[in-house]
This record gives C-alpha cells, sequence and structure tokens, in this order.
C-alpha cells in the first residue's frame, strides 16, 4: 500500500493510492459513511501499527464493493502534503553512507568507520510538487541530495539488526536540500541543512510489505532532466538494519521517526566547477519500488 497525506478543500486528509486509476482512496469519508473505524491522520495511524492496517484493508474493501466512486479521489485534483507534515522530532539523516560521495566530498579518508548521523529541523519539511526555496539572500550554493528514507513504525530501543526491519512501518523518499556555504561557514550541518523547504518528502510511504529488500533499490536524480545521480542501495557503507541498530542503543526510536538513510554521488558540490542549484530548476528522484519526488526551486 501507498499512503499519502494530501489537502482537498482545504481540510488535511490521507489515504491510500490507486495506481491504476492515478487516484486516492479517501480513508477517512469512507470511515464516515460506513462505520468502520479509521484514523484521524497518517501518523496517528502508523502509532497503531499492525491493527492500523488491518483496518485500512478492511476500508478498501469496502470503498471497492461500494458503487459511489466518490471516495476515489483523482490525484491532480488534490494538493500533495509530505505524507508526515510534522514530524514529532528532527529528521535523522546518515551522512556520506556511499563510498564515491564520501570521496567526491572529500578523499579516502572521508569514508566514515561507523554511522555519522546529523538532523534536519522539523520546519524543514514540504512535499511532493512544492517549491523549494531558493534563499537567494542568504546562500548561493544551494544542493540536492536524493535519499531513501525510512519510517519507524514500532517504539524501540537496543534493537539488533537481525530485528531491525520489524520496527519499519514503511518507506519513502528524501531530498536532503542543502546550503554548502552554510555548512561551511558554521563547520556543522544543522543550519545548512535546516532551511525552510530543505526537505521535500513523498510523494508517499510505501509500507514495508511492498518493499522487500531496501538494500537493493536504484536511486536516481535527475536536475532539470539531466541525470546527476545514479546509484543502488546496495551501495550503502551502512545498509538499513544496521543504522536503524546503532540509532537504537542509547535513544529510544518511535513510531513516525524519520531516517535519512544517505546520499550517493553526484551532488552539485561534487563537481568540477560545482553546479549548484538556481531558481527555475526542476529536480526528479525516483526510488525503484516507491516512486518519483518532484519539485523545483522558486
Amino acid at each position: 500500500m501507498k499512503f499519502v497525506s494530501f489537502k482537498l478543500n482545504d481540510e488535511e486528509r490521507f489515504g491510500v493510492v490507486d495506481i491504476e486509476t492515478s487516484s486516492v482512496w479517501d480513508l477517512i469519508s469512507i470511515s464516515q459513511d460506513s462505520g468502520l473505524p479509521c484514523s484521524s491522520t497518517l501518523i496517528k495511524g502508523i502509532e497503531e501499527g499492525e491493527h492500523f492496517i488491518k483496518n485500512v484493508e478492511k476500508l478498501l474493501e469496502w470503498g471497492n464493493n461500494n458503487e459511489n466512486n466518490s471516495y476515489l479521489i483523482p490525484l491532480s485534483e488534490i494538493k500533495w502534503l509530505a505524507p508526515i507534515p510534522r514530524v514529532a522530532k528532527n529528521i535523522m539523516c546518515v551522512g556520506k553512507n556511499y563510498r564515491e560521495h564520501a570521496i567526491e566530498m572529500g578523499s579516502e579518508a572521508d569514508i566514515p568507520e561507523h554511522v555519522m548521523v546529523f538532523t534536519k529541523a522539523p520546519t524543514t519539511v514540504i512535499g511532493h510538487n512544492d517549491p523549494i526555496d531558493a534563499h537567494t539572500d542568504i546562500t548561493d550554493q544551494l544542493d540536492y541530495e536524493g535519499e531513501l528514507a525510512v519510517i519507524i513504525g514500532k517504539k524501540g530501543k537496543k534493537i539488533s539488526q537481525q530485528d531491525a526491519l520489524e520496527y519499519v512501518f514503511g518507506y519513502t523518499i528524501l531530498n536532503d536540500i542543502t546550503a554548502r556555504d552554510i555548512q561551511q561557514r558554521h563547520k556543522q550541518f544543522f543550519i545548512g541543512k535546516s532551511l525552510d523547504s530543505s526537505c521535500p518528502m513523498g510523494p508517499w510511504i510505501v509500507h514495508k510489505d511492498d518493499l522487500n529488500n531496501p538494500n537493493h533499490l536504484n536511486i536516481t536524480t535527475k536536475v532539470n532532466g539531466e541525470i546527476r545521480q545514479n546509484s543502488n542501495t546496495e551501495h550503502f557503507i551502512f545498509p538499513v538494519e544496521e543504522v536503524i541498530s546503532v540509532l537504537s542503543q542509547g535513544m529510544t526510536l518511535e513510531p513516525g521517526d524519520i531516517i535519512a538513510t544517505g546520499t550517493p554521488a553526484g551532488v552539485g558540490k561534487g563537481f568540477k566547477p560545482p553546479r549548484f542549484l538556481k531558481q527555475g530548476d526542476v529536480i526528479e528522484i525516483e526510488v525503484e519500488g516507491i516512486g518519483k519526488l518532484n519539485n523545483i526551486v522558486k
């Protein structure tokens, strides 16, 4: 299942995407008419775990058996939101998790021996098709980073690598927009990674049952139709299981936590000369088994 959050007539809703009809099942409307239970938001559903999935399956069955097709809303008519429009905590991001990216940002000496983590503020999050603010008054080195993101679905601490994927709800796409000059100026990542609109996510969350191996997915980033990043998550230095386990050793992971797993080589800063983003640039990130995340710089 592909879970999407959206606005319809200025009302925030969520549903399940029907790819064949390019529509979304409005689960809240189905719940209201059928009397079947439904969470009020996607994040609340994630917190409910498998009980939520079973409820959704019943809602979809009722919708499919009903002649009223008003429950299916064309995707062209919705205002896309990030799957989790407002995250409860900072987004956890893995740095330099592809060997080639570590080298392009420095040298082989920059390849990490341990999981490297930084965070992005909750206020950075925007959705599919939302504009990315160029912030031209404070940066002229805005960069893109296409990434697979993990959505935690179950509370856990001291999680083993063997059990790690049991704590996942699903996966989405994330663009770790970065102001390289601000990052360099302040000698740390948080400010340069946390400008408003610097964390596009979406277009939806693919439930873990529909994506067998997060460590073997093609990932591509295009800028204005030109391929800039082209890799596979099999090249992770630290696979998803290890990242989850390391993060959880002294910190409790909670439903709705977001982990960005790192970006492959091909970021703007890695080119000689660098190829930073400018106003009007269209960024398209595609991850196998998930879909495409599109945004424009304005």
